[in-house]
C-alpha cells in the first residue's frame, strides 16, 4: 500500500492483459449485456466492424485492476473516471493499461491519474482521467510503545501571568523549558534565571512575533536543533485587554487579537508539523477564555478571537489525529493577573460572589489544568475544553 505522502507526480504503473472469449462470456454473465455486436459473429459480420467487438468496459475495467494493485494499491477508492473510447478491441488483442499521477489533491488525500490503454500495435484505444482517494489503514496504536521521552515544553507567551505560572509549575516537575516572548526580554531573563536557580533545569528564551510565519519557523528550528523533536507546546500568549464600547470599536482591535489567538496558533501548528514530519505523539494546549461561553460587555474583539481559536483547536484535533497529537483547551474565568487591571475591585468581588467556589481563579489553578493535559494521564483526551472557573460556567 502506498502512503499519500509517498506518491509523487509522474509516478507510473502498467499492466497487460490478453482479451479472450472467456472474458466476453464472463462479462455477459456478470452484467447481462449480451449485445450481439459483442457475442454473435454472424450479426457482427453484417456491421461496419465485420467482427465481434469486445465490450469497451472490459478493457476499461482493467483501470480498476491497475488502481487497486499498483497506484495506489490497497486502500484505493476510485471515485471519478472520464473515458473516451477511440478504437475497438477484439478477442486476441493484448491491451496495455497505463496510469500516471498528474495531480495530488491534498485536502482530499486524493490523486488524479492520466489513464491510457493501447493495443499490441501501440494504437491508443481508450484515454481518460481518474480520481482516486488514498485510504490509509488506521492501525491500532500500542500506546505503551509511544515515545514520551521528550523532557521539555515550549511555552508561547511565557512572560504573561499565566505563562509565568505555568513555567513555574512545569519547572517544579523537572521539565526543561523554552520560553517564547514578544517584547518583554527583561522579564523572560528574570524568569529564566529564577527557574534555573530554584529547580536546576535548563531554560531557553527566544524572541518571536508569533503572527509572522518566518519568525515561528526560526523559533522551531532553534528548538529542534538544540533539544530535538518538539512534543509539547502551550499557547499562552495574549495581548492587552482594553474594554472598548461598540461605538469606538475598530477593525484593528479585532485584528490584534486574531493575530495572536488565531493566526499565531495556525503558524505554530503548521510549522510544528512541517519541522517534525515523523511525529507520532504530541500535546498542544491553548488557553481560551470563559468569554467564548459567556461573552462580557465591550470585549467583542477578544471574544471573537477566542471563539475562533476554540474552533481551530477542535478542528485540528480531528484533522490531525493521525499524527497522535492531542489538541485541547483550558478556558479560565476571571484570573488574578495583570490582564484584568482594567476591571475594578468591585467587579472582581462581584464575580467571586457569583462563583460557587467563591473566588476568582489564581494563575496556579490554570497551570495545574494545563499540566494535567500535558501529562500521559490525559492521553485519551483530545478536542476537549477544561473550564477553570470555580463552577461559574458549567457545561
Amino acid at each position: 500500500m502506498m502512503k499519500f505522502e509517498d506518491i509523487q507526480l509522474g509516478d507510473k504503473a502498467q499492466i497487460k492483459h490478453l482479451i479472450t472469449n472467456q472474458d466476453i462470456q464472463a462479462f455477459v454473465n456478470l452484467t447481462g449485456d449480451d449485445n450481439k455486436l459483442h457475442t454473435n459473429k454472424a450479426y457482427a459480420a453484417g456491421t461496419s466492424f465485420k467482427k465481434p467487438v469486445a465490450h469497451g468496459m472490459i478493457s476499461a475495467s482493467f483501470i480498476s485492476t491497475l488502481i487497486g494493485t499498483k497506484i495506489p494499491g490497497d486502500g484505493a477508492l476510485w471515485y471519478e473516471q472520464h473515458l473516451e473510447f477511440l478504437m475497438p478491441v477484439r478477442v486476441g488483442d493484448e491491451i496495455v493499461v497505463n496510469a500516471e499521477v498528474i495531480k495530488k489533491i491534498d485536502r482530499l488525500n486524493a490523486i488524479e491519474l492520466k489513464t491510457e490503454i493501447f493495443n499490441q500495435h501501440k494504437q491508443k484505444v481508450i484515454s481518460g482521467t481518474a480520481k482516486v482517494k488514498v485510504i490509509e489503514q488506521e492501525l491500532p496504536q500500542n500506546e505503551e510503545l509511544l515515545d514520551r521521552s521528550s523532557n521539555f515544553v515550549v511555552i508561547i507567551g511565557a512572560t504573561g501571568g499565566l505563562g509565568s505560572a505555568l513555567a513555574q509549575k512545569l519547572a517544579s516537575q523537572g521539565l526543561n523549558l523554552v520560553l517564547q516572548y514578544h517584547r518583554n526580554k527583561d522579564k523572560a531573563l528574570l524568569l529564566k534565571n529564577a527557574l534555573e536557580s530554584e529547580f536546576g533545569i535548563s531554560v531557553y528564551i527566544y524572541q518571536a512575533n508569533i503572527s509572522e510565519e518566518a519568525e515561528i519557523r526560526e523559533l522551531f528550528d532553534y528548538v529542534t536543533n538544540r533539544l530535538g523533536p518538539i512534543q509539547k507546546i502551550v499557547h499562552a500568549a495574549t495581548g492587552p485587554l482594553p474594554i472598548i464600547p461598540f461605538e469606538k470599536l475598530e477593525w484593528s482591535d479585532f485584528s490584534k487579537h486574531i493575530d495572536i489567538h488565531v493566526k499565531g496558533l495556525f503558524w505554530i501548528i503548521k510549522t510544528w508539523l512541517s519541522v517534525n514530519r515523523e511525529i507520532k505523539y504530541g500535546k498542544m494546549v491553548a488557553i481560551s477564555s470563559q468569554v467564548s461561553d459567556h461573552p462580557s460587555p465591550n470585549l467583542a474583539a477578544y471574544t471573537t478571537a477566542k471563539s475562533a481559536m476554540e474552533g481551530m483547536v477542535r478542528s485540528f484535533a480531528l484533522d490531525l489525529s493521525r499524527y497522535g497529537i492531542r489538541f485541547n483547551l483550558v478556558s479560565p474565568g476571571m484570573v488574578d493577573t495583570d490582564l484584568n487591571t482594567d476591571w475594578s475591585e468591585k467587579a472582581k468581588l462581584l464575580v467571586a460572589a457569583q462563583t460557587p467556589l467563591r473566588r476568582i481563579a489564581k494563575p496556579e489553578d490554570v497551570a495545574n489544568a494545563i499540566s494535567y493535559l500535558l501529562s500521559p494521564h490525559s492521553d485519551f483526551l483530545t478536542g476537549e475544553t477544561i473550564r477553570v472557573n470555580g463552577g461559574l460556567i458549567m457545561k
